[in-house]
């Protein structure tokens, strides 16, 4: 997920696809460890994400705004 479309969503979905992309996460992390997935590339991708998503709602509990560049 890129940060532009992250910046674009509301509080109440930011904590939803966090909680999802947790879900999804452990998911991945289980099947890996029983048998070799086949991106796993995919878990490091979706760590990210999440910390992305945790990020923005950090900043917005600060009331600090997004910089650009």
């Amino acid at each position: 997920m890129k940060n532009k479309e992250i910046v674009s969503l509301s509080d109440q979905e930011l904590v939803d696809k966090i909680k999802e992309g947790k879900e999804n996460l452990s998911k991945s992390t289980l099947n890996h460890s029983i048998s070799p997935v086949e991106k796993p590339s995919a878990i490091r991708i979706d760590r990210r994400s999440i910390a992305r998503l945790i990020t923005e709602v950090n900043k917005r509990k600060k009331g600090a705004k997004a910089t650009k560049k």
